[in-house]
């Protein structure tokens, strides 16, 4: 059972909060437990061997949040994403920071949501009279085509987007009606179902995140409509409009490790606000480009231009080995050596047994158990090195960080 401590942080350690990203948290707020069967029930599912022992024998201590364990849109393993009660679940489960996809309203209201345009399958929208806005209304799935719809956040205004209740990030795409198309699916979690996730602005999850005794990792989404968007607001003024939200709310810039895809919005935030620049995460997605190889001098040119945190997604972090063993990319290899911060994404992302996932497509006929994903988080942390893990159910990698001292 994970039993996760968290006490009032003292001044020294606000201070000291993650000029780089630490695998340890420092001690957090009231007292709060995140009860959870899954961590253990995988070591159960391992293989006899020194990883199933040290981890079953961590079964009954109890845990304190860890930086190693971020939150990758709160708890969406069963938690719809990105609402509050998937950011306080994940809370609970230790994670010493929590990611805040971000994009923006029709009135430029900064939300959370994975992707501006994903509101017909993460919520209820197509169920309102606010579905008559959406982008592209729904269409049914025929003999020739599946069903397809288009809604975004840019669609509408704030105050209708807080009229919805999120919902997990799943459709079917053979449906015919909209209720069919929404259809809820089974959670792998033994959880109780929420119903009507409550959606935040960037702001709220601001003060979520905060009463909580957590750091924040917000990642600016990529705009899907043309910028800039009402002549007014650029890409530059999107991605300062970020900053401004914690400085608004009076966090200080050291707690706030903001990521993007788009190396502009990188360089952006490390010249222009330098008391966060250590903390700044380059989402590194470019290995799904087959042009893109891997090089030593790539990495020390982002290093010399001020970049110190990289995440990458699994595959470019860990490959198997002629004799069947789990190794070390190149990729991972260059980084550590251009003296780089990597990052991992995503842990409990999807079924890790599909061979269709792509977490796992560089370990192909490795994944023959759920379990074996511990096996991978492992060698993340020993031969990687990562200093930290997004997960989508953050208690596995909590209970791993903790029963390791990482």
């Amino acid at each position: 059972m994970l039993m996760v401590t968290r006490q009032r942080p003292g001044a020294s350690g606000i201070l000291l909060l993650a000029l780089t990203f630490l695998v340890a948290c420092q001690p957090q707020q009231d007292p709060a437990q995140e009860a959870s069967a899954r961590p253990v029930a995988l070591a159960r599912a391992l293989n006899p061997g020194g990883l199933r022992d040290k981890l079953l024998s961590c079964e009954h201590n109890a845990f304190h949040p860890t930086r190693f364990s971020i939150a990758h849109r709160g708890a969406p393993l069963h938690y719809p994403e990105h609402t509050a009660e998937g950011y306080a679940a994940a809370a609970d489960m230790g994670a010493g920071l929590i990611e805040c996809d971000v994009t923006f309203t029709r009135d430029r209201a900064l939300v959370c949501r994975h992707s501006q345009c994903d509101l017909h399958s993460t919520t209820n929208i197509l169920q309102t009279e606010l579905a008559a806005q959406c982008a592209e209304p729904f269409s049914p799935a025929g003999p020739d085509a599946l069903a397809t719809a288009r809604c975004c956040t840019s669609d509408i205004t704030l105050e209708q987007f807080q009229s919805l209740c999120a919902r997990a990030d799943f459709v079917d795409r053979n449906a015919t009606s909209i209720d069919a198309y929404l259809a809820a699916r089974t959670s792998p979690v033994d959880r109780p179902a929420v119903n009507c996730g409550t959606l935040l602005t960037h702001a709220q999850s601001i003060e979520l995140i905060r009463e909580r005794g957590a750091a924040f990792i917000p990642e600016l989404k990529a705009a899907q409509v043309q910028m800039p968007f009402a002549e007014d607001f650029s890409q530059q003024d999107y991605a300062r409009a970020l900053i401004a939200d914690y400085t608004a709310a009076g966090v200080p810039l050291d707690q706030v490790h903001p990521q993007s895809f788009n190396i502009e919005d990188v360089w952006l935030w490390i010249d222009e606000y330098p008391q966060l620049a250590a903390n700044v995460v380059f989402l590194d997605a470019r290995a799904r480009n087959p042009a893109f190889t891997p090089s030593l001098a790539d990495m020390q040119r982002l290093y010399a231009r001020g970049l110190r945190n990289i995440a990458p997604p699994l595959p470019m972090l860990v490959r198997l080995a002629d004799n069947g063993k789990l190794a070390r990319t190149d990729y991972a290899r260059f980084a550590a050596e251009a003296g780089l911060n990597l990052i991992a994404w995503t842990f409990e992302a999807g079924d890790a047994t599909d061979p269709s996932n792509f977490m796992y497509v560089s370990l192909p006929g490795y994944m023959t158990d759920e379990a074996r994903m511990l096996e991978v988080l492992d060698f993340l942390a020993r031969e990687v090195s990562v200093v930290g893990v997004f997960s989508d159910w953050p208690a596995t990698v909590t209970y791993y960080a903790n029963c390791y001292n990482h």
